[in-house]
């Protein structure tokens, strides 16, 4: 290992890599190591220990988030047959559940020294400018530096003479150098979301150019691209500035799409608004309007970003938020990008009796001012027991959430819509809250009544305050009360929550009237079991207060007075003294009984459906997906907080793909909220090869932190050396060698290409599937699927990233499966989405189903031709 870094130091004392370990790092042909993740660290124990073949790696892919990253670096240099490299950041998430940039600024000057290198993928890290080491790759063909910080390219950006295809997205890009049209062989360009204003001329030299995106960015005025980009088949102008565009567009040979959607277009040349591949939504365009164009709404399915002119309009995004932006709201134009995150406890607090109905949007820029009022409606769940509550949007301003005036709104797609207007963007979620009722009390008095249960108000005397002051009342059900006592022999009245805007108390009593118990009544009244109960949830205690105060009873209500406020009065009845019972209320306040599910698709037994389910709602879910899955009776009844994490984990024998952003140390990392859906889609391999046996594994739920301001004497019982397990399910696989039968997968079995050629099999696709991540919306593009294919498959699986990859991948395999060059096809999408890493590996395998195929050929003696030099290919 001559010339390797000594990296021991790096390593923690005792850390080291098993060799079953090691074979999977580098395995296969030894050429293609994938080290997610802890990348970072197998990549320096796999350096110290097996040099030589870590030397040969073709294929690189490691982990930018990790904090040895900067010492890796230095050994990369040293890989003198590497081809792909990917060092991608955004592995981890903040405070806020955004990605998290990877750490790399720059890379060491020896790095030009990877003359094989043609592929590399520097996107999501945190490069303001491109290192000059770059330049000196004279054989890249791929590069992609998407989320970094860049606000410029290097003015010999040009030498990069043999680059196919650049990336730059999501960048601060300004300017570009004029160099760049020395960059002849350059087919697809996509300068896409970045702040570019104008073009150099020299971009027309671009001749050989294809693609070429610049959507979302602030050209303005008329555009001015040369004729000579004749083999331009795709141009993006999408939310830009543009005024106008000349007419000489329309004429480009090989133009199949021209997307024009949301700018500032007020004339089109008719020879361009009458080509059919032509897309014109979003634009002012005054008396010519085109017939492809929509009036007033345009609808973002994958874009992160769009454009606001001070005329106005409404956007609807695929999730379902929609914004109304009035004429004038803005000044001049604006970029605004949105994003939904989960919602992570530590951030969101939820107040007691909170009910978490959405996830979190986010839009920026934030702060910025509006002249008007910007409408936004959010979808949400509902559930019956919503109607005595009262639904808002909370907004987040930096510091602490705050409700927005909030309007229901009932729709039949979606159903229940929440709208509010704001003058600037931060967070927003939708919640469910008690109904709050709110009166300001003067010198002379006043009297307030609750909307929800009339029978309960509260009478304030003249003199009761010397200045005014505000007061609010929140109710929660009687009904609701019962179900989390649930005993019963116990009886409650409502549960009352009283505040306001001053620490002074009042300078007179306060009457209180409560209803009494149901079935209670003033004439048969057992005084010794009635307790009126006092709650401090600051300190998280109640205590009983019937001798302190004195009661009053009618034959339906109970009266007494107070001369401050508590945040909560329960009135209660039951037997025996109430043996802690107020307790049990306050901590049920969050807590709810829930069941584990875990389902194997019928089809694919490989496809696991995780759930964690409310135990009122686990019939209603099973009955649903009883035609497409199969599996094991619903865990025992387990408690959970709202907001609580908890983990699945797949054991004895069954795997999961670990580069996945929800895994945590090899498990899928869940959030319960009772009114979010926790589910999840996860596909699972084995450990063991599966060859005339089945594998019995299981999957074990485990808890994660328990959520901040619980009681103590709730989390005690959680303490001990099982406290974390929750339920465990048994998981079978079905042997792999076994014939399968008809439709025993979630799509028919497939083989792409033939034997003698070389084919995928449908493990191979996958594979292929679990290493698309994100860029699936670009490859099913590239594939020929239409835009309202994608469209479709994001909408039908907006919240699974693995069942929108396999729609895409499959629906494709199946319609293609028959065609003879169905597997280059597959090979130039790859290249052409930017992900030569997966071409070149879809390659290595088509190579290795070749020799195979000639190795058996020659078995059986029908290859008249066979060589010594193929004799000894089959014995590889």
């Amino acid at each position: 290992m001559a010339g390797l870094p000594k990296v021991g130091a790096a390593l923690k004392e005792g850390s080291s890599v098993t060799a079953a370990l090691e074979d999977c790092c580098l395995a296969g042909n030894r050429l293609n190591l994938d080290v997610y993740p802890n990348g970072c660290r197998q990549f320096l124990e796999l350096s110290e220990k097996r040099w030589d073949e870590v030397a040969e790696v073709e294929f690189l892919r490691l982990n930018c988030n990790e904090a040895l990253i900067d010492t890796t670096l230095s050994s990369l240099p040293l890989l003198k047959s590497l081809k792909s490299l990917v060092l991608k950041g955004g592995h981890a998430k903040d405070e806020f559940g955004a990605c998290q940039q990877g750490s790399l600024t720059t890379l060491p000057q020896d790095f030009g020294d990877l003359i094989c290198l043609t592929h590399l993928d520097l996107s999501f890290n945190s490069f303001s400018r491109l290192p000059s080491c770059i330049m000196d790759l004279a054989s890249l063909r791929e590069l992609l530096v998407c989320h970094n910080s860049l606000v410029g390219l290097p003015e010999d950006f040009g030498r990069l003479s043999k680059l196919t295809f650049f990336s730059a997205m999501k960048n601060q890009l300004r300017d570009l150098p004029r160099s760049i049209g020395e960059l002849a062989a350059l087919q697809r360009l996509d300068l896409s979301e970045n702040a570019l204003e104008s073009l150099p001329e020299e971009i027309g030299n671009l001749c050989n150019c294809m693609e070429l995106d610049l959507s979302g960015n602030q050209l303005m005025g008329c555009l001015s691209l040369p004729r000579s980009l004749h083999h331009l088949h795709q141009l993006c102008l999408h939310s830009n500035l543009l005024v106008t565009v000349p007419a000489s567009l329309a004429s480009l040979p090989n133009l199949s799409r021209l997307d024009l959607q949301n700018n500032r277009l007020r004339s089109i040349p008719p020879e361009i608004q009458s080509s059919p591949f032509v897309y014109l939504r979003g634009n002012p365009l005054g008396e010519h309007k085109s017939p492809l164009q929509s009036d007033v709404i345009h609808n973002h399915f994958f874009f992160t970003s769009f454009s606001v002119t001070p005329e106005g309009c409404k956007v609807a995004l695929a999730c379902g938020i929609q914004f109304y932006f009035p004429p004038g709201a803005a000044t001049s134009p604006v970029t605004i990008h949105f994003q939904m995150l989960s919602p992570d406890p530590q951030w969101v607090k939820l107040r007691h009796h909170d009910i978490l109905l959405s996830k979190v949007l986010e839009v920026q820029p934030h702060g910025v001012e509006f002249q008007q009022e910007v409408q936004i409606w959010m979808p949400y769940t509902y559930a019956q027991m919503l109607r005595e509550r009262e639904v808002v949007v909370r907004t987040f301003n930096g510091q602490s959430w705050n409700d927005l005036q909030t309007k229901v709104e009932w729709r039949r797609k979606p159903k229940h819509m929440a709208c509010c207007s704001v003058s600037h963007f931060s967070w927003f979620l939708v919640v469910s809250r008690l109904v709050e009722n709110e009166c300001r009390v003067p010198l002379e008095g006043t009297l307030l009544f609750s909307t929800v249960d009339p029978n309960i108000k509260v009478t304030f005397p003249p003199g009761v305050t010397e200045e005014t002051r505000s007061v609010r009342m929140q109710v929660l059900s009687a009904k609701e009360v019962e179900e989390i006592v649930e005993d019963r022999e116990s009886r409650a009245s409502p549960l009352l929550c009283l505040s306001q805007n001053s620490t002074v108390d009042f300078l007179r009593a306060v009457k209180i009237q409560l209803p009494l118990p149901p079935g209670v009544t003033g004439f048969t009244l057992d005084r010794s079991r009635l307790h009126l109960l006092h709650g401090d949830l600051q300190a998280q205690t109640w205590d009983d207060i019937t001798n302190q105060v004195a009661l009053e009873f009618t034959h339906l209500y109970a009266l007494f007075e107070v001369t401050h406020f508590s945040w909560y009065w329960l009135w209660y009845t039951t037997k025996t003294y109430i043996n802690g019972i107020a307790r049990k209320v306050y901590e049920r306040l969050r807590l709810y009984q829930v069941n584990f599910i875990a389902l194997q698709r019928k089809k694919d037994p490989e496809q696991v459906l995780l759930q964690c389910v409310p135990k009122h709602k686990v019939d209603p879910v099973l009955g649903k997906l009883h035609d497409r899955y199969q599996g094991p009776e619903p865990s025992d009844i387990v408690e959970l907080f709202e907001g609580e994490q908890f983990f699945a984990a797949f054991e004895r024998g069954i795997s999961i793909d670990a580069d996945r952003p929800d895994c945590v140390k090899g498990r899928i990392s869940f959030i319960f909220y009772s009114h979010l859906k926790n589910i999840k889609e996860i596909y699972v391999t084995s450990e063991v090869d599966r060859k005339g046996q089945a594998v019995k594994g299981q999957v074990s739920f485990y808890r994660g932190e328990v959520p901040v301001n619980v009681p103590e004497d709730a989390t005690k019982k959680r303490k001990g050396p099982d406290s974390h397990w929750l339920a465990t399910l048994p998981i079978k696989l079905p042997p792999s060698c076994l014939p399968r039968k008809k439709n025993s997968f979630s799509f028919p079995p497939l083989n792409l290409g033939d034997a003698e050629t070389g084919f995928l099999t449908q493990a191979n696709l996958l594979g292929i599937a679990r290493r698309i991540g994100a860029d699936w919306q670009t490859i099913g593009l590239n594939l020929g699927l239409t835009y309202q294919q994608i469209e479709r498959i994001g909408y039908n699986h907006r919240e699974d990233l693995d069942r929108q990859i396999l729609n895409m991948l499959f629906s494709w395999a199946q319609q293609n499966s028959e065609e003879q060059n169905c597997v280059e096809k597959l090979i130039t999408a790859m290249k052409e989405s930017g992900r030569q890493d997966i071409a070149d590996e879809i390659e290595t395998i088509i190579e290795l189903g070749r020799q195979k195929y000639r190795a058996s050929i020659r078995r059986v003696g029908l290859d008249q031709e066979s060589s010594t030099e193929d004799s000894a290919i089959a014995m590889v």
